[in-house]
């Protein structure tokens, strides 16, 4: 089952307890949330205090997304702020087992990201450790980007490489996604798709959940 993740990146966030029971009502099953720190990627968004008041206002389950450096540093840190998912890039961090093992201790899933251009092989030896890989379909760092093509087949070659080594590893995917292409990244393989501008965007979050719900279907 597809599952449509909204990123609170694009929403509105004088009001982020009201967009938040926006996407509720539509049917969203996971809350993403992504953090920058204005060095791994050029931006700097929101930290741990927003992670816990973001836990008070829902009960979804929280995506964290870092994009930090040093993410060993501070990844139990957002589990213990609520989050109930953390995905670290394979791109910055050398200890990349020893993170994901200390997240799983938390009782959350761990999940490892991957920029664009970085190849999968990068994932081989973490894949085995990994609850979920989340595959960008952008460069990270900003929203309202233009999808990557090419994102398709990475998403077809890693659930290969997923099902040839008997794994139940979770696809991601986020970036650039809306309802023009929403099926044909499922159809690739993605089982959990992060959306913001597509979502929060619009006059009414609740609808356009519901909308992208029904256009990732299309491809079954």
């Amino acid at each position: 089952m597809v599952e449509i993740a909204p990123s609170i990146l694009s929403a509105d966030f004088a009001r982020l307890g009201e967009e938040i029971a926006s996407i509720e009502r539509g049917g969203a099953r996971l809350l993403h949330v992504d953090v920058m720190d204005g060095h791994f990627v050029p931006n700097i968004t929101l930290g741990l205090p927003v992670v816990k008041s973001i836990r008070r206002a829902t009960e979804l389950p929280i995506d964290t997304h870092l994009m930090i450096t040093e993410p060993g540093r501070y990844a139990e840190q957002f589990v213990d702020a609520g989050a109930n998912m953390v995905s670290i890039h394979v791109e910055i961090d050398p200890h990349l087992h020893r993170t994901l093992s200390c997240i799983r201790k938390k009782g959350a899933l761990a999940g490892v990201a991957i920029n664009p251009a970085t190849p999968l092989v990068a994932l081989e030896e973490a894949l085995p450790f990994a609850d979920y890989i989340l595959i960008m379909s952008v460069n990270p760092g900003f929203g309202g980007q233009k999808f990557i093509p090419t994102s398709l087949d990475k998403v077809r070659r890693l659930k290969r490489m997923i099902e040839d080594r008997g794994l139940r590893t979770r696809i991601e995917i986020d970036g650039g996604i809306d309802r023009n292409n929403i099926a044909e990244v499922a159809a690739a393989g993605a089982e959990i798709i992060v959306s913001g501008s597509a979502i929060f965007n619009e006059s009414d979050p609740a609808q356009a959940v519901r909308t992208l719900r029904e256009a990732a279907m299309q491809w079954a």
